[in-house]
């Protein structure tokens, strides 16, 4: 295994760690592998702390494959709190505004998914990594300042109800979409759309491209194969 000529490794992140977080963590792991204080190591497409599931890590001349990764299909399952928003449409802040709930239905619900499918626009959250006049938009939001971003365009693939409970107002769906989609913004529009208010309670990546969230290292089992490869230190 040569990780400075270049490696694909796919993680499930976990829950809490951020993406830069667990790029850290085996950027040491691997170097003290090879013997090396040095290693070229990126990810291709950030999940929030908040957020579990795949994350692919590149090594060495891999890390030019980057942009490729990003660009692939992804799969989400998204958990919604349906009657209640909060400013980062999951649960990193509080809850700011509550909503009627009374007349949303699981057909409802699926029907309004149905309008989300295709091409899009959405405009991204104000806690995202999105700059504005080259400072980044959660920075301004965590400041308390008004964040004006434009709207992207995006495509949904697909997107279907895997749950409803109605005696908590919590759906579960499942999501394939383009890069550059907010899971979070979605979330916020399916509210509103519902003449009421979500939020994400949970948000797992089940896929980028071919890789899938089951075949995916955890940082403990990466660490036990790393162990079982020949070493490379002098």
């Amino acid at each position: 295994m040569d990780f400075k000529a270049g490696t694909i490794l796919a993680f499930d992140k976990p829950l809490t760690w951020t993406s830069f977080g667990l790029v850290n963590k085996v950027r040491y792991l691997l170097c003290k592998h090879i013997g090396e204080k040095k290693l070229k190591v990126g990810h291709a497409g950030t999940l929030d702390p908040l957020a579990t599931g795949v994350l692919i890590i590149c090594t060495g001349k891999a890390t030019k494959q980057i942009d490729t990764m990003q660009a692939k299909t992804k799969e989400y399952v998204a958990t919604l709190q349906f009657g209640a928003t909060t400013p980062s449409y999951d649960l990193e802040t509080p809850v700011d505004a509550t909503y009627p709930t009374e007349h949303i239905t699981a057909e409802s619900i699926a029907e309004t998914l149905q309008s989300f499918v295709g091409a899009i626009e959405q405009v991204p959250p104000s806690f995202s990594a999105c700059k504005i006049d080259g400072k980044r938009a959660y920075d301004l939001a965590r400041q308390g300042k008004e964040v004006e971003l434009k709207p992207k365009l995006l495509v949904i693939d697909e997107i279907e109800l895997l749950q409803f409970s109605p005696q908590s107002m919590q759906a579960t769906i499942r999501v394939v979409c383009s890069k550059g989609t907010y899971i979070r913004a979605l979330a916020r529009d399916i509210g509103r759309t519902l003449n009421s208010g979500a939020h994400l309670t949970a948000l797992r990546r089940t896929r980028i491209g071919d890789y899938r969230v089951e075949d995916c290292h955890t940082l403990e089992s990466f660490m036990e194969w790393l162990k079982a490869l020949p070493s490379e230190t002098a």
